[in-house]
């Protein structure tokens, strides 16, 4: 019986100092830990202007964005209202969607002035509207932010976006422009995911002269 109780004894022992040593390991833990990856998709859209006189660039701008799958759970209507109704809703995957502009650009009834962009989508509380919202990278910066948290982000400038029929839906996120025809100057940007679709008109301030 003595026997027993030493055994008992040195059971309770052994699985305190387990305990003990777990929770030890648990503290040395740290907080904030890496992550990432090597293999995201990224894209690139661009539209610049030429002086062939001069032979020299006479500005332009590009987007670089990262290139989400569409899921098929987006489709239920309940859930992406709930994703995205009165809120700014991360556009692209991966690091922020830029912008970089060297002239100032005009996006719907938006001027945007020449740097650099962080880029998101707003949709209103009753879902109606979509807009383009631009944001200061120093003022994220500054926070250490992550782009999954951009709706915490503050907005410099809103341009409205139109919603468009999608003949068919784009597996992943595509944005493209449209090459200007009549107007040098005049572009759209077109946002195509899944089955959503916006576009907006581009006014590049370029001097043609």
């Amino acid at each position: 019986m003595k026997a027993m109780r030493c055994s008992f004894r040195y059971s309770v022992l052994a699985l305190a100092l387990m305990l003990a040593g777990v929770a030890n390991a648990q503290e040395k833990r740290p907080t904030i830990g890496p992550f990432g990856s090597d293999s995201f998709e990224r894209g690139t859209v661009r539209l610049g202007y030429w002086n062939s006189v001069k032979k020299t660039g006479a500005g332009g701008f590009f987007i670089d964005y990262g290139k989400p799958v569409w899921k098929k759970d987006y489709e239920d209507p309940a859930r992406f209202d709930a994703m995205t109704k009165g809120k700014v809703w991360r556009l692209g995957s991966e690091y922020w969607t830029v912008l970089d502009t060297n002239v100032p650009l005009k996006i719907s009834e938006t001027t945007v002035p020449p740097g650099q962009w962080y880029l998101g989508l707003h949709r209103s509380e009753d879902g109606s509207q979509w807009s383009l919202v631009f944001i200061d990278p120093s003022k994220v910066r500054s926070t250490l932010m992550d782009p999954s948290e951009i709706n915490l982000a503050p907005v410099e400038y809103r341009a409205a976006m139109t919603s468009e029929q999608s003949a068919s839906p784009a597996e992943k996120l595509t944005l493209s422009l449209e090459e200007p025809k009549t107007d040098p100057k005049q572009s759209a940007l077109k946002i195509s995911w899944g089955k959503l679709q916006l576009k907006a008109p581009v006014q590049v301030s370029v001097k043609l002269d």
